[in-house]
């Protein structure tokens, strides 16, 4: 029920009745004074608290503004670059969001704690002195009237007129003050329905003020937080595809360690104890000691890795000798003495085990420096980019687009390992695989057709891509803007040999219609960057630093996808033609003999063929000479027609230099099954023939020739030839070793680097 009304009437009456209702008013007020103090306290409480939270949602911006994120690897992907700027864009979306909440609480204080405490003071605080000045007025009026009555009947009548007069008097100032009191407890009763709730009213509208704020920043931000998903997706699945590999090639190094070295540019390195004299006697420092043959330098840096630091300052000097130290002449094991050209007396080292120091005796001595082959997987050589591998990858291609085009996860799914063998051991009989005609039965499952295109690829000698424009492509995926990376890719495909191309061209041309179809195969572009990256783009040496640019394999198939039209269809801008390219190759290298660091490398090692694939070797064999003529003749049509263009970081160390023997064959055969078949198809690194007008001047065709060397070179080995450029050699043809030729000059044989020569 709500108060009863006071009635002005009953003031002067001052009944019982009046002052029941009179005090339950006056509780009332008690109970809403006391209500807005601790709502202004909580107030107050309220806004501390939020001036904390809004400090500490500050700080946290803060802390998120000055990360930076570091990804592995010297550029980073579209998706890493969203994720690592994500942080700074959350640190302002807090800080806007922070900023709106401090004018909500500067506003609070004006808009609620200000009008509460003045309601409370002017208002109720007028009632309670209203309240004691009735109270008083109450007790004056009664004791004059308890005073006044009790006066004697006898008095004088003008002592009885006087002392009604002062009671008159009293009574009716009594009065005023009871309406006054009475109007101002129920006005005060009336002003809290809107000047208590108005203030409260007008919190509130700040607080939903500052929530619409963060609706509106959330909207501003959704943009962002969809592109920041989809670059968090991509992230997490090329870190699942990246973290097996990273996982495969450290169970690798586990089992053997020897077989995974890095290439380096070093002859050889690894931790050695320097023996140095003292005062009181010798002492053993580790050292981490590199060893470059060609300049026979020796780089010492004193370094433990227990403290984490050098141990003082680098030293390097030129060896003159090195010997093994027998056992018997020092009580430490595993040494060796090393003299220097520019330092008086001789360097004792202690290597790390017997075949420690026997790899760097090795080196030391002018032994054949122990390089790491780097070993494809073993089906590796087994396929070749001839009529019967385009006739295999169309078949694949044919029998995917007509039965499995709608078929989720397409190319993502692999088939069971022993049908896919089975597969290609089919389409790779040289009996079945030249029959256009025939197409995969329907028995064979989609995946399985899938997986089997995939292994072909694998099986190459080499990546569809090439080792040598493996990292050109890495890098063209690295530029800043879409447009240049798909104009370097677009130039670097006209560089591939025209096999690789046209496969490449057909492979895409398929992927581009997978992806069209994503929804039903949930394939996209990316998706199909993820499973052929690693296997049309493979690095040659593999390495965790290898393995983090993935990513950036992915990217490069992902733009020719998307590309492919334009890239295979259209001729990239501003390609040399082939005779500018010798020239200028030519000049840059008869300026001054190349050192073996920068020599043009062979392209790819040409594994050699096993037993089960003899019959099919010979086949390659017979039409490998068709195959090199037509592929001389399109790589020298014309100046006019588009041709591969080079630029210097192609000619850097990026492949493995073929390791030499000791001594030279004694009966080489061209013909033997142990000599490698040649590569089917020519690199624009190598030196091609001016001409080639018929199958009888391919080297195949006619091993013993005579060949004119294009650059100099001084020999590594005595089984080598040194000579400079022009030089001409007699009965050149194929050594045992991939990427060299033997020939004869001044009646001495030797093995000769492939491409240094060009056959006259």
């Amino acid at each position: 029920m709500g108060l009863p009304a006071l009635e002005f009437s009953e003031c002067c009456l001052d009944s019982p009745q009046f002052r029941e209702r009179l005090r339950s008013h006056e509780a009332e007020l008690e109970k809403t004074n006391k209500f807005i103090k601790e709502l202004i306290k909580d107030g107050k409480s309220l806004v501390a608290a939020l001036k904390n939270l809004s400090a500490a949602k500050r700080k946290f911006a803060d802390s998120l503004n000055e990360f930076k994120f570091r990804c592995i690897g010297d550029a980073e992907t579209d998706d890493e670059i969203c994720i690592a700027k994500s942080l700074q864009e959350f640190a302002t979306v807090l800080r806007n969001l922070e900023d709106e909440r401090m004018r909500m609480i500067e506003n609070a204080s004006e808009v609620l704690i200000t009008p509460l405490e003045k309601f409370r003071k002017e208002q109720i605080g007028a009632a309670k002195d209203a309240k004691k000045k009735y109270d008083k007025e109450t007790e004056k009026y009664c004791g004059v009237l308890e005073k006044h009555l009790n006066l004697s009947s006898k008095k004088k009548e003008s002592q009885l007129q006087e002392a009604d007069s002062q009671v008159d008097l009293v009574r009716q100032h009594f009065y005023e003050v009871s309406l006054e009191y009475v109007f101002k407890v129920q006005e005060v009763q009336e002003r809290k329905m809107f000047e208590f709730v108005e203030p409260l009213l007008a919190f509130l509208q700040g607080l939903f003020t500052f929530y619409h704020h963060g609706y509106e920043l959330a909207k501003d931000f959704s943009d962002f937080k969809t592109e920041l998903t989809i670059s968090i997706q991509n992230t997490r699945n090329r870190f699942e595809g990246t973290r097996s590999e990273v996982e495969s090639l450290m169970k690798k190094m586990k089992e053997n360690p020897h077989e995974h070295k890095n290439i380096s540019p070093y002859t050889m390195e690894g931790y050695l104890y320097v023996q140095e004299k003292r005062h009181f006697g010798t002492s053993w420092v580790k050292h981490y000691c590199t060893y470059q043959r060609e300049s026979k330098r020796i780089t010492m840096v004193p370094f433990d890795q227990k403290s984490g630091g050098k141990g003082g300052e680098d030293e390097a000097v030129i060896l003159k000798s090195c010997t093994r130290r027998k056992t018997d002449s020092i009580e430490k094991r595993f040494c060796f003495d090393v003299e220097a050209v520019d330092r008086p007396g001789v360097i004792t080292m202690q290597a790390l085990s017997e075949e420690d120091r026997r790899l760097w005796m090795e080196a030391m001595d002018g032994r054949e420096p122990v390089y790491n082959s780097n070993k494809d997987n073993q089906s590796e050589g087994t396929a070749q980019l001839d009529n019967i591998g385009f006739s295999i990858i169309k078949k694949c291609i044919h029998a995917v687009e007509t039965r499995g085009i709608n078929e989720q996860g397409l190319y993502r799914i692999v088939g069971v390992n022993s049908r896919v063998q089975k597969l290609l051991s089919i389409l790779m009989d040289p009996k079945t695989a030249t029959e256009t005609e025939t197409e995969i039965c329907a028995e064979w499952e989609i995946k399985t057709i899938t997986s089997a295109l995939k292994t072909y690829l694998r099986m190459l000698p080499g990546p569809l891509m090439m080792y040598q424009f493996q990292r050109s492509f890495i890098k063209a995926a690295k530029l800043e803007n879409q447009e240049s990376r798909v104009s370097e890719i677009h130039s670097l495909v006209h560089r591939l040999p025209e096999k690789n191309r046209q496969m490449l061209h057909l492979l895409m041309n398929h992927l581009a219609k997978v992806a069209n179809n994503h929804k039903q195969n949930l394939m996209t572009v990316a998706n199909l960057g993820v499973v052929f990256g690693p296997t049309l783009l493979r690095p040659q040496e593999e390495t965790v630093a290898a393995i983090m640019d993935i990513k950036f394999q992915n990217i490069v198939i992902e733009i020719l996808i998307e590309n492919h039209e334009k890239i295979f269809n259209t001729v990239p801008e501003a390609l040399p033609s082939n005779s500018q390219l010798l020239l200028s190759r030519k000049k840059s290298t008869d300026s001054k003999p190349p050192s073996c660091s920068e020599r043009p490398l062979t392209l790819f090692h040409t594994a050699q063929p096993n037993e089960q694939q003899e019959n099919r070797n010979s086949l390659i064999n017979s039409s490998l000479e068709s195959v090199i003529s037509s592929n001389v003749n399109s790589f020298l049509s014309s100046n006019s027609a588009p041709q591969p263009s080079l630029n210097s970081s192609d000619l850097e160390l990026e492949v493995i230099k073929p390791n030499r023997p000791n001594s030279l064959p004694q009966n080489p055969s061209p013909t033997s099954p142990l000599s490698p078949s040649w590569p089917m198809f020519s690199a624009p690194s190598s030196p091609m023939p001016t001409s080639s007008t018929s199958s009888d001047s391919s080297p195949i065709s006619s091993p013993l020739r005579k060949a004119r060397a294009l650059y100099a070179c001084k020999a590594e080995h005595d089984s080598e030839l040194s000579f400079t450029a022009g030089t001409v050699f007699d009965n050149v043809h194929p050594s045992q070793e991939p990427g060299w030729l033997e020939g004869t000059l001044n009646g001495k044989t030797g093995l000769i680097p492939e491409n240094y020569v060009e056959f006259l």
